[in-house]
């Protein structure tokens, strides 16, 4: 029977990160705890492996990192802030773009497994799926390395998570737009992953807050490439010509979003007068559109330094909160009347 780092800890009944210590003879246990761990790793003849020496002086400095899609922006600004703060630290980067089949997602993280890195860094919250059939790979993954989730949560042990409460945040934005007098506003998405749900839920509590009780029509998923602008204005006007009036415009991307500036502009209304509109991501399209985009700002740049950071820590031994979760903010430029 092999028996991991995983397996000790719950059999002690105490974190990996206490094992570990144990392994490494770091002090800060207390000696009837670190016996009890001692007495398990020989009733079972454990022999720490690459990731429990890589808590010690024996560390590969090697992280590796998953992310779906580099061409995405958002994906590609998470890849680049955290190659820049491993880096800052010392240590160096294996990226893999798994696309979005979990069976490739599985055999890219078995692959980065192979190199024995110190962690593994999932990006986006696609990795999470709702069902824990689906999640298994993850927490299989964890029982050997510390898994860290960027903008996604997933509860398991040795399972980090850094998130943007995008659920407060849009439901947030969307009240800002009813307060500025805006009372039917359409809300543009295109996932279902973690994140996305819980946007689209932010805006429909909402809605449903302001009075909005036939809200669905007004939730709608676009399903084509999300750089395609003008495939994006057509299908904000097939919308428009279907007979739903809206004066509002959420999106859960800022292309999306752009995307619907241009169906206000093809149909010659003036933004903001006529339709106000909100991104999401606040990424470097808010400046390539006139006017400038207003956007929900998901503090990548914090959650990139705090997951680093946490990383650190946890390879260091120490023990660490299983989630942060941070507050977006909203940034009003010239898409909208507030």
């Amino acid at each position: 029977m092999t028996i991991t780092i995983y397996d000790i800890s719950q059999k002690a009944g105490v974190s990996i990160a206490t094992v570990s210590r144990v392994i490494n003879g770091s002090g800060n246990v207390r000696p009837s705890t670190q016996q009890k761990v001692m007495d398990i790793i020989k009733e079972y003849d454990y022999i720490p492996n690459a990731y429990a020496r890589g808590m010690g002086l024996n560390s590969i400095k090697t992280v590796g990192i998953l992310c779906a899609d580099s061409s995405d922006l958002y994906l590609a600004k998470a890849v680049y802030l955290l190659e820049q703060e491993l880096q800052a630290n010392g240590y160096e980067a294996l990226l893999c773009c798994t696309g979005y089949n979990l069976d490739a997602r599985k055999n890219y993280l078995n692959l980065i497994l192979s190199k024995k890195v110190d962690s593994i860094i999932l990006v986006g919250s696609n990795f999470i799926a709702p069902t824990e059939i689906e999640n298994s790979y993850i927490a299989d993954a964890a029982q050997q390395v510390p898994i860290m989730l960027l903008n996604a949560a997933y509860d398991h042990p040795n399972v980090y998570s850094m998130l943007c409460d995008d659920y407060a945040t849009m439901y947030e934005a969307a009240a800002a737009m009813f307060s500025s007098g805006i009372s039917d506003i359409l809300y543009l998405y295109n996932s279902d992953s973690y994140s996305g749900t819980r946007k689209r839920r932010g805006v429909q509590d909402a809605m449903k807050a302001n009075g909005i009780t036939d809200f669905p029509k007004y939730v709608c998923r676009y399903n084509g490439r999300p750089d395609a602008l003008a495939d994006i204005a057509d299908f904000v006007t097939q919308i428009a010509d279907s007979g739903l009036t809206f004066h509002g415009i959420i999106a859960s991307d800022d292309a999306l979003a752009i995307g619907a500036m241009k169906y206000a502009q093809h149909r010659g209304l003036r933004i903001p007068q006529d339709v106000s509109v909100i991104g999401c991501n606040n990424s470097i399209l808010t400046g390539c559109c006139s006017p400038e985009l207003t956007s929900v700002d998901n503090r990548l740049e914090t959650l990139a330094h705090q997951l680093v950071q946490t990383l650190l820590c946890v390879i260091a031994g120490e023990e660490m909160p299983k989630k942060a979760i941070y507050d977006g903010r909203l940034i009003k430029r010239g898409t909208t009347l507030f």
